[in-house]
């Protein structure tokens, strides 16, 4: 019994030594995006002029035609309701370019229109948590919320999370994604509190699973699942 439990051991040591090696970071895995494995530091959320999104509330104001005035939400089809001009495409214009987009429209039954476009409430300001969290979902943006605030929406980090790299996936130039890594094990011991970087709409934060965690799901797969031998039994009788 004490041969077999040594040598079960061994094929342990051996085999994860030997065995493939644990799963990389996602950054390795994500083809499709522009990853960037080492900033200086972690890009700012893009400083640019809002976009109405669809579940916007609008206030659109007719300076000599207060009659007209109207508040709407945008539609999930990104449309809204105007009286006169009807159906308007509003989503993923900013308030100066839809109003020019309506004075533009209302030209034709208004002479010299006056209008403002003005947000009251954002509907769709969210982002979004992965990986190894407890509560993985969407959760809206309230002012200001950093990466470790939206991790602590999410249920907070498991054991098995990788802190020192956690990928963020956040919409770049043209709308195309990019990802990068936040090291936030140094935001945590306050070393380098600009780790915890604050979030913009509809950032992506993935919570990837530790080196360790992988070897162990590995080990239990493969070893504990496989050979019928009760390691806890042998390790206390030969302790």
């Amino acid at each position: 019994m004490r041969i077999l439990c040594t040598s079960l051991a061994a094929l342990v040591l051996i085999t994860v030594g030997c065995g493939p090696p644990a799963k990389a970071p996602p950054t390795a895995n994500l083809q499709a995006i522009q990853v960037s494995q080492a900033p200086a530091s972690a890009p700012a959320p893009p400083e640019q002029e809002y976009k109405i999104q669809v579940g916007d509330q609008l206030d659109i104001k007719f300076f000599y035609n207060a009659e007209l005035n109207e508040q709407v939400i945008v539609r999930p089809d990104g449309r809204i309701s105007l009286q006169l001009v009807q159906e308007v495409v509003a989503a993923g214009l900013t308030p100066a370019e839809l109003t020019k987009l309506l004075v533009e429209k209302y030209s034709g039954e208004l002479q010299k229109p006056v209008i403002t476009v003005i947000v009251r409430a954002f509907g769709a300001q969210k982002i979004y948590v992965d990986g190894e969290v407890y509560k993985p979902g969407m959760f809206p943006i309230l002012g200001n919320l950093t990466a470790l605030q939206a991790i602590s929406q999410a249920g907070g980090m498991k054991e098995t999370a990788q802190v020192s790299e956690v990928i963020i996936i956040r919409r770049g130039a043209g709308n195309r994604p990019m990802a990068f890594p936040v090291y936030l094990d140094k935001a945590l011991d306050g070393t380098d509190i600009s780790q915890d970087i604050a979030l913009a709409p509809f950032d992506i934060v993935y919570v990837p699973r530790s080196v360790i965690a992988n070897v162990n799901v590995w080990v239990d797969q493969y070893i504990r699942k496989n050979i019928p031998v009760p390691f806890g039994f042998y390790y206390g009788l030969y302790q």
